[in-house]
């Protein structure tokens, strides 16, 4: 699925108000030498103007702007979302080459812009360039939408490449939207396949498009919209949670409960408190039909953590970690330390099983994350 100005008219203002005069001599034919008399006045006005400080000349008027078109609808079909991939892909390597970050932010959105400037200051922090990429030839699945519905939105699937280390390549899933007509195309989520996950087999029809499921389609496990609630409750409840009946357990999923866990001790034999808690986004979710009756969602989720330590005590307070030095000044004010982590997931939601047959879960087969905002608050009074 997926922001002018205008200008005032000038007026003339500097054409002066003159009023006609007359000889007032006798004997004179007044219709006949009333031209004669208006040019005198006109010329004894102007001869003022100049005696006090110059002639006042008109200024021009300026040109009328051109009228701005109307933006226009255009349907999104294989051919537009290979444009606009290709575009993309130009414009964020000038971006990351010259260490521009507010260009790069000019081209994604929603999660992808809050890990694209987190990246930036990072690579700033630590005096690195910012990593750039090469991209090989993308699949582009392309659901097929209403001209005038918005947004409009599709997803690549290319291999990717951080320049210079050639044995990074990874399947990177992107989904890029357009929410109105007057707005461009940007990045909305970017997440990078596991090393040993199977690359989700979208299907595509013979005219190159994809299907995208309904947030609440039945016909999948999970219904889409409810994907990354039952991954956050794994992650609170661990492997017990009626959550893995449907999503599969592993790092990504029961495996962060039992970190949070050793987390938590870790804090605790530090004299410390810790809490960490995966919640939902304000972010987009895409999901499109797999093979078999299946499906993939791509979504985000935050990790917010709590690290806090006696206010009865304030001259203990927790370190700050590595991984968000670039987000702080280098001081804890308080006696705590929160952080937000977001994380973009690829998922894949197998069909619901018929009667009789063994029922696959759902797998998180892409991740991709970064710490992206932290702050020490101070005490309260």
């Amino acid at each position: 699925m997926s922001d002018r100005a205008g200008a005032k008219d000038a007026r003339d203002t500097a054409r002066p108000d003159v009023a006609p005069g007359s000889s007032g001599g006798r004997g004179v034919d007044r219709t006949s030498s009333r031209p004669a008399a208006v040019a005198a006045a006109l010329l004894l006005a102007l001869s003022g103007l100049a005696a006090c400080g110059g002639e006042e000349r008109p200024r021009a008027r300026p040109a009328p702007l051109p009228s701005v078109p109307e933006p226009v609808s255009e349907p999104l079909t294989p051919q537009v979302a290979d444009r606009e991939f290709r575009t993309y892909v130009a414009d964020e390597d000038v971006a990351r080459a010259s260490g521009d970050e507010r260009l790069a932010l000019s081209w994604t959105s929603d999660g992808q812009s809050a890990l694209t400037a987190a990246e930036f200051r990072r690579a700033a922090f630590d005096g690195d360039p910012v990593r750039r990429f090469t991209y090989g030839k993308p699949k582009l699945w392309v659901p097929k939408l209403k001209e005038d519905v918005y947004p409009q939105w599709f997803v690549a699937s290319v291999p990717r490449t951080v320049a210079g280390k050639p044995k990074s390549t990874g399947t990177a899933l992107m989904a890029f939207m357009r929410r109105s007509a007057e707005t461009g195309w940007r990045l909305s989520f970017s997440t990078e396949l596991r090393p040993k996950a199977k690359p989700p087999k979208v299907v595509v029809d013979a005219q190159g498009y994809a299907e995208p499921l309904a947030t609440t389609d039945e016909t999948v496990l999970i219904r889409p919209r409810e994907v990354p609630g039952i991954q956050a409750t794994m992650a609170s409840e661990g492997p017990d949670s009626v959550a893995a009946k449907v999503m599969k357990k592993g790092d990504l999923t029961s495996g962060y409960y039992k970190q949070t866990r050793k987390e938590r001790k870790k804090a605790a034999d530090k004299k410390f408190t810790r809490q960490i808690v995966f919640v939902a986004t304000p972010y987009p979710y895409f999901s499109l039909r797999t093979e078999h009756g299946g499906g993939l969602v791509l979504y985000s989720l935050f990790r917010n953590s709590v690290t806090r330590g006696d206010v009865e005590n304030p001259k203990i307070k927790p370190a700050i970690p590595g991984n968000v030095a670039h987000l702080l000044d280098g001081t804890v004010e308080g006696v705590e330390i929160d952080v937000t982590e977001a994380y973009q997931y690829a998922v894949t939601d197998p069909a619901r099983a018929k009667k009789g047959k063994a029922q696959p879960k759902a797998d998180v087969v892409g991740s991709t994350g970064a710490p992206v905002k932290a702050n020490t608050p101070k005490l309260k009074d």
